[in-house]
């Protein structure tokens, strides 16, 4: 989501304008095929206890565990919901990033890790974009949601209400968690393409879980560098795009106040 800095590994000058580039699927190395084989066998033992059944069920629809998946194809998956893929070098700026979620079409990063970061990785790799976010894009509730999303960026960024938007997507996009099958199950991009957070977000004791509460989610700062301290968890995905239209002056509220350090106790907060 963030404007590309120069340490970023991804070819943007074979870009396009809008930030997007071929993925040219079938000169992808086996050795690539491989790396995407690992993580996806290391996440596969995890999903039944900790992810959500949309995402569970997404993944299915998508068949991508035989190796890097052909972004074009997997986008025949997304028919019902109207999203498209389109390759990315890595990390895009906001402007091109929202313009593209508006218009339903996804950003996914076309290069995947090196096999000796499949524990950690500082930028998105296609792993992270595609194991992580586009099985959610197979729900029509979270489908809306982010392309609402997407049309928020115009106006929080003619407010001076980026931050409280990023806060948006990284709580409830990146590292959101549902409550169903009588537990807490993972949804977020971040936390399901990571073995660690996956289980330290959903059976850890240390992390502060809170009932969604967009105007305190707007407030949250959080950290990148780390596993999350605070989560907030929703009863539906349908509860995100409710909130939709209370949005932008809750941004503007949210721009105007302080913001709450992550992982810091609130007045009002709901534990789960």
């Amino acid at each position: 989501m963030n404007a590309p800095t120069p340490h970023l590994r991804g070819d943007y000058a074979a870009a396009a304008a809008d930030f997007t580039l071929p993925q040219h699927h079938a000169l992808i190395p086996e050795a690539d095929h491989q790396t995407w084989r690992a993580l996806m066998r290391r996440q596969a033992a995890l999903l039944p206890r900790h992810a959500a059944q949309a995402y569970r069920d997404g993944l299915a629809k998508l068949r991508c565990e035989d190796g890097v998946p052909d972004l074009g194809q997997a986008s025949e998956a997304l028919r019902g919901t109207g999203w498209r893929l389109v390759g990315v070098p890595g990390l895009i700026p906001e402007e091109a990033f929202f313009a593209h979620l508006a218009a339903r079409r996804f950003p996914v990063t076309v290069w995947i890790r090196r096999p000796e970061e499949l524990d950690y990785l500082e930028e998105p790799d296609i792993f992270h974009d595609f194991a992580g976010h586009v099985p959610l894009l197979t729900n029509p509730a979270f489908a809306d949601f982010l392309q609402a999303y997407g049309r928020l960026g115009a106006f929080a960024t003619g407010h001076g209400a980026l931050k409280p938007l990023a806060r948006l997507y990284w709580h409830m996009v990146e590292f959101g968690l549902i409550a169903e099958e009588g537990g807490l199950r993972a949804y977020g991009a971040g936390i399901l393409s990571s073995r660690t957070e996956t289980i330290h977000s959903t059976t850890d004791a240390t992390p502060l879980r809170l009932r969604f509460d967009p105007a305190r989610v707007l407030r949250s700062d959080y950290r990148i560098d780390d596993l999350q301290p605070t989560y907030f968890v929703i009863r539906d995905y349908a509860e995100l795009f409710h909130v939709v239209d209370a949005l932008p002056d809750l941004l503007l509220r949210a721009r105007d106040a302080q913001p709450i350090p992550p992982g810091a106790r609130e007045p009002g907060d709901q534990l789960i």
